[in-house]
């Protein structure tokens, strides 16, 4: 996570120190849960190796994901942690996950103490507000083999390993119709 920070080159050397003794270390195995439903985001994590998947369940009992996130990127239930209070999604690991934590309460202590952290958290609210922005516009301009194509590209790794019906979850399609546009870009 300290190098995460630092990429952004906002935070003085000596601000940056200080995350040596505010960031801890947790590891999730596969199917494990950072956070469910009806609870409350008490941090945010630095996914360092493994991903993890965002869902809810809708009216009729069908898990829907709605995120998957990969290693170095940010993830918690960011509404929940914004406003503190129950979050809808459930975050799981897809795989055995290694993460960097950080509270809210030290998360609102920087804040607190320093303009420089204040930036960085407009900045990675910034870069959460474009991510689903981006999404939600994938979904108006691409069709499900181009979001295919398009994560696929970005992430060939974890394309092959997570579960088909989290896939094309994430995808907006039938697990049927994935399995078709597998087979047509292979």
């Amino acid at each position: 996570m300290k190098s995460t920070f630092q990429s952004l080159q906002i935070l003085p050397l000596h601000e940056l120190d200080k995350l040596d003794d505010l960031i801890t270390k947790k590891r999730l195995k596969k199917g494990d849960f950072l956070i469910q439903e009806n609870q409350i985001a008490k941090e945010i994590v630095l996914i360092k190796s493994g991903a993890l998947r965002s869902f809810y369940i809708n009216t009729e009992g069908e898990e829907i994901t709605n995120c998957i996130t990969f290693e170095n990127e940010f993830m918690t239930a960011f509404t929940s942690l914004i406003t503190q209070q129950p979050t809808e999604e459930n975050i799981q690991a897809l795989f055995d996950t290694e993460l960097e934590v950080i509270s809210h309460d030290t998360i609102e202590q920087l804040y607190e103490n320093s303009i420089h952290w204040q930036k960085v958290g407009r900045i990675i609210a910034q870069m959460q507000y474009i991510s689903l922005e981006q999404r939600i516009l994938s979904f108006q301009k691409l069709t499900g083999k181009e979001r295919y194509e398009t994560l696929s590209k970005n992430h060939p790794n974890y394309i092959k390993l997570i579960p088909l019906q989290y896939l094309a979850s994430f995808l907006g399609v039938t697990p049927r119709h994935l399995s078709r546009i597998r087979k047509a870009v292979l």
